[in-house]
């Protein structure tokens, strides 16, 4: 499944190969070229991934992690430094600060797109291709199918996003304004009342294999993906 990443490099040459090799994946990506340019994107649009270069222009990238990592909006979106330091104590800096992972210049395409499955896998487990199973409740995102006991179930493409994210985030509640961010997307403007709609019509696709009952509703909190 393809993810939106955030490049943030001031190497013209550098930032055309990561566009290139991440597009030729499946990615969309969106570049900047210093931390300004990168804030400036991120009011407009919550990436997936942040790739961020340690040396940076004006604001390092280890300063950018840190006011990312203080930001509420912005503090769970998954970062990894891309840095020429491969001193041990520089990389045990770039974790602390709230990176996710480390890769070291120069690196292969083929090691950069691994470190990217594993911390999406990892933090964003909604953007893999990788096949859900809870219950008897089956959702392939390659496919784009879901069955319930085996039998195939019908549901919207909205109604499959949410699925798809509260599967991948079982046990835990969500408010509806975090669901519009994480499904929706947070730069898209709609009225919370819009996630109780497409709850409703989730729970009744869900009900000819009785697994309706796994998304519940929390009171005066938002909703939840029960594995039990």
């Amino acid at each position: 499944m393809s993810a939106t990443i955030l490049v943030v490099e001031d190497e013209p040459g550098i930032q055309e190969l990561l566009k290139f090799n991440l597009g030729q994946s499946g990615h969309n990506v969106v570049s900047a070229l210093n931390a300004e340019q990168a804030l400036t994107a991120l009011r407009h649009n919550l990436p997936d991934l942040i790739l961020l270069d340690w040396m940076l222009p004006g604001m390092s990238g280890i300063d950018l992690a840190r006011k990312l990592r203080s930001d509420l909006r912005l503090k769970t979106v998954p970062i990894i430094m891309l840095t020429a330091r491969g001193d041990e104590r520089d990389k045990i800096l770039g974790l602390e600060t709230g990176a996710d992972d480390y890769i070291t210049k120069p690196f292969s395409p083929r090691e950069l797109l691994a470190r990217i499955k594993a911390v999406l896998r990892r933090r964003a487990p909604q953007m893999t291709e990788d096949r859900i199973e809870v219950n008897g409740l089956s959702l392939d995102p390659v496919s784009h199918r879901v069955t319930g006991h085996d039998k195939p179930l019908v549901l919207g493409p909205t109604e499959f996003r949410l699925l798809h994210f509260l599967m991948t985030h079982p046990e835990r509640v969500y408010s509806r304004t975090q669901l519009l961010d994480q499904v929706w997307g947070d730069h898209v403007f709609v009225e919370e009342r819009t996630v109780d709609v497409h709850i409703r019509r989730l729970r009744l696709a869900l009900e000819p294999s009785r697994h309706d009952g796994l998304i519940q509703t929390v009171r005066g909190a938002g909703y939840r993906f029960s594995t039990s």
